[in-house]
């Protein structure tokens, strides 16, 4: 029988650097702490920070010896996605891992500080600059990576509608959810392309991505009332957020793990399992989009990546 990669595989991340974002609750917060508890000072990169501070102690409260710290990043905001890139330069010299795991999902019409649509500004446009502007701490540290994390929903109603990016003219939430989602791995595999064309060696900085599967978390508080119904079905189908997490730990931590790869469960439709590489939709693939998806996100961000 083949080996269930777990937790306990998360190889010694002693001297290791991890940004996190949206590490203080859920995946992220499962993430952060399964890095600290493997010797990984792990930065949480929050939007409230005194949940942020919470998350923390709950994470040096299992790993006494661990360094935390939080620093204010609102994915929602590109001047405060600017001020905490500023501020990660100040603290630390280099970053070996960077976790692109912040999101919403399912929101009412809402939009960011800078006024784009929500679901796409947080969960697409804001790590897209905020990866390009510490992008630089990563790229002369060995083997370090970016991770980038995606969803089944990129499958579901989904496509980039570069006519209408924001929603500006009829609003579906699921459908937003599902282009956003598209978009990180579209910006995953087009970052990898990058990286590569730049490393020489075969141990510079690679990009790779990972979805959840159906985690029981925080997200789903914004469920369309046509969907809540499936909560009463979710430990059936879904997992809870430390195994949902288990995906981007692989990704970020597995040596074996190669640039351009995406991981997800094993299990049923990839819903709830142990982490494997698993392919996503054949309109991810599409280099064409991808790159006319990384000019817009340029111009739209005013952001110029150093690759």
């Amino acid at each position: 029988m083949a080996h269930k990669w777990t937790e306990q595989d998360v190889p010694a991340q002693d001297g290791r650097i991890a940004v996190v974002t949206g590490a203080n609750t859920g995946l992220g917060f499962e993430t952060a702490r399964v890095l600290a508890t493997r010797g990984a000072e792990v930065v949480l990169a929050v939007r409230d920070t005194a949940k942020g501070e919470d998350a923390a102690r709950r994470i040096t409260a299992v790993a006494p010896s661990a360094t935390v710290r939080v620093q204010r990043l609102d994915l929602g905001s590109l001047e405060s996605v600017r001020t905490a890139a500023a501020e990660l330069h100040e603290s630390h010299p280099r970053v070996d891992l960077l976790i692109n795991n912040a999101g919403v999902m399912y929101p009412p019409r809402q939009t960011t500080a800078d006024g784009f649509e929500l679901q796409f500004g947080t969960n697409h446009l804001g790590p897209f600059a905020f990866t390009a502007q510490v992008l630089d701490l990563l790229l002369d540290v060995p083997d370090s990576r970016v991770v980038t994390v995606a969803s089944v929903a990129h499958r579901i109603r989904a496509a980039i509608h570069f006519d209408d990016l924001q929603w500006d003219r009829s609003y579906d939430r699921i459908a937003a959810y599902g282009q956003s989602k598209l978009a990180n791995l579209m910006f995953h595999y087009e970052l990898q392309r990058r990286l590569a064309a730049r490393a020489s060696g075969g141990h510079g900085t690679v990009a790779v991505a990972a979805h959840p599967g159906l985690a029981d978390t925080e997200l789903v508080r914004n469920l369309p009332k046509p969907l809540r119904g499936l909560q009463a079905a979710a430990p059936l189908v879904s997992h809870d957020a430390a195994h949902g997490a288990l995906p981007t730990l692989r990704a970020a931590t597995d040596p074996s793990a190669l640039g351009g790869q995406y991981y997800g469960p094993d299990g049923l439709a990839e819903r709830r399992g142990a982490p494997r590489v698993v392919t996503s939709s054949e309109q991810s693939y599409d280099l064409e989009l991808q790159r006319r998806l990384w000019a817009v996100s340029e111009e739209l961000t005013s952001t110029d990546f150093p690759i």
